[in-house]
This record gives C-alpha cells, structure tokens and sequence, in this order.
C-alpha cells in the first residue's frame, strides 16, 4: 500500500509551448535553467551559451517541455515522457 505524506508538494501543471514564449525571455529562461545549484555541467566543457543552445534543441526535438506550475506560479523544463 502507498502512503503519501500529507505535506509533500504535488506539481499541478500546464505545458506552454516554447515557440509561444518570447525569444528573450525563454532564453533567459533556459539559463537560469541550466545554471542552477545542482545543474553539473563543469565537467562537459561546455560555455553557457552551449548549454542554451542543448536546451533549444531539446525543446525542438520534444525531449524536454516548458512546464508551468499553478500552485508555485513558477516555469520549469521538464523531461518529456
């Protein structure tokens, strides 16, 4: 049997297509993004404008998704499933 705590966040959320978010601001977006804490990108090598450019692309080819959360009010990029 399952039990799920009473105060664990449960994400409601509605998918925004990223070609309907203007350019700027889903690159904006996209670096925060992948600039977090916990984000591990040291070891790839890779500048920040690389890393954009991944997200992009992933956009694009629908590996990932702009999520917005109802209950924090705040945009996420989550993996497709």
């Amino acid at each position: 049997m399952s039990h799920k705590k009473p105060d664990q966040h449960h994400e409601e959320g509605i998918e925004i297509p990223y070609h309907q978010i203007n350019p700027e601001t889903l690159r904006n977006m996209i670096q925060e993004f992948v600039s977090r804490d916990g984000a591990d990108w040291g070891d790839a090598g890779c500048t920040l404008e690389d890393k954009v450019e991944q997200v992009l692309q992933q956009l694009k080819n629908n590996k990932v998704k702009v999520v917005f959360d109802l209950t924090s009010q705040t945009a996420n990029i989550v993996v497709c499933r």
